[in-house]
C-alpha cells in the first residue's frame, strides 16, 4: 500500500433516531448491541482524529442516473422533528476533497457510454441518515470536516465502480479520512415493522451480514433482486459503495453487530485499513 494512503477506517452504521438517548429514552434497552457498537465507533474517531469524514446517506436527494455531493460551505442539522430539540450539529465542508471528487470521479457507463461524476446538490441541511451516525461519531472528537454524498438508482455494479473511483481519490489524499456507509437493512422483519412484514426481510439481512463477515463483495453484488426488493432495505447501496472504496486498500473487519428489535435491521461494522496486508477477522454475530 502506498505510504500516502490516508483512509484510516470505514464504518457501516444504521441511522434510526430511536438510538439517540434523547429520542429513544427507555427504548435504548432494546438496542444494546447497536448503541454499544456506535459508542465504539465514536471512541475510534476520537483515537484517529480524522481531518475529514465522508458519509453516504440514503435520505437526501436520490438521483436516477447520477450520484450526488452536497455543495455548501458548511452543513448543519438537528433532530427536532424527532423530539430532540437540543441536538444541533454543524460541520465545515472539506473544500479540497470535494473538488477532487467532482473532478476525478470518472468511470465508464456502458449504457450511456460516458463518464459520470457526482452532481452538485444545493443542500446544506443534514438529514437523519447523516445526523444519527454523526451524533455518535462526534461525541468525543468533532474537529473534522465533512463530505456528504448520496447514492443513485443505478445498479449495484455502478455503485461499486463509483466506490472504487472514490477510493482512488482517497488513496491519493494526504488527509486522514474516515468513510461512513449509513443505512438500515430490512424494514420488514416483524408484523409491527414500519414497512410491514415480509419473511424475505430476515433472509436478506442474514445473507448480507454473512457476506460482509466473509468479505465477499462480489457475492453482495449478485444478491437476488427480488430478495432485495421484498426486504425493503435502504442501506445496501451505501454498503456496496463502501466495498468499492475498500477495494483500493488492505483492510480487515474488526467487528460487526446486528439486531432488529423494532422490525428494522441495524448493522454496525468497523473496517480497519492497514499499511500492510491484513487477514480478515470478525466477531461472531447471530441473526
Amino acid at each position: 500500500m502506498a505510504l500516502g494512503t490516508m483512509l484510516t477506517s470505514a464504518y457501516i452504521t444504521p441511522h434510526p433516531p430511536i438510538i439517540i438517548p434523547e429520542i429513544g429514552q427507555d427504548n435504548l434497552r432494546q438496542t444494546p448491541k447497536t448503541v454499544e457498537a456506535m459508542k465504539k465507533l465514536g471512541d475510534d474517531v476520537a483515537k484517529l482524529k480524522p481531518e475529514t469524514v465522508i458519509i453516504i446517506s440514503p435520505h437526501s436527494v436520490t438521483l436516477s442516473n447520477s450520484f450526488g455531493i452536497y455543495n455548501f460551505e458548511s452543513y448543519q442539522g438537528n433532530l427536532a422533528q424527532f423530539g430532540a430539540f437540543n441536538i444541533n450539529l454543524k460541520f465545515e465542508k472539506d473544500q479540497k476533497l470535494s473538488k477532487e471528487i467532482i473532478a476525478k470521479s470518472n468511470f465508464p457507463l456502458t449504457e450511456i457510454n460516458s463518464a459520470l461524476a457526482p452532481e452538485l446538490l444545493e443542500e446544506n441541511n443534514l438529514d437523519h441518515g447523516i445526523l444519527v451516525p454523526l451524533y455518535y461519531l462526534s461525541q468525543k472528537y468533532n474537529s473534522f470536516k465533512l463530505v456528504p454524498l448520496t447514492f443513485s438508482m443505478l445498479d449495484l455494479d455502478k455503485h461499486f465502480e463509483f466506490g472504487k473511483s472514490l477510493g482512488k481519490i482517497i488513496k491519493e489524499s494526504k488527509e486522514k479520512i474516515v468513510f461512513v456507509a449509513s443505512g438500515d437493512l430490512s424494514h420488514r422483519l416483524t408484523p409491527e415493522a414500519p414497512a410491514g412484514y415480509n419473511p424475505k426481510g430476515k433472509e436478506f439481512d442474514r445473507q448480507l451480514v454473512e457476506l460482509i463477515k466473509q468479505n465477499k463483495p462480489q457475492e453482495i453484488l449478485k444478491l437476488d433482486q427480488n430478495l432485495i426488493q421484498e426486504a425493503g432495505e435502504c442501506g445496501l447501496r451505501s454498503i456496496v459503495i463502501l466495498f468499492g472504496v475498500l477495494s483500493n486498500f488492505d483492510y480487515k473487519l474488526d467487528f460487526i453487530t446486528y439486531e432488529g428489535p423494532f422490525g428494522v435491521g441495524y448493522a454496525v461494522g468497523k473496517f480497519r485499513v492497514s499499511l500492510r496486508g491484513a487477514q480478515r477477522r470478525s466477531n461472531p454475530v447471530r441473526i
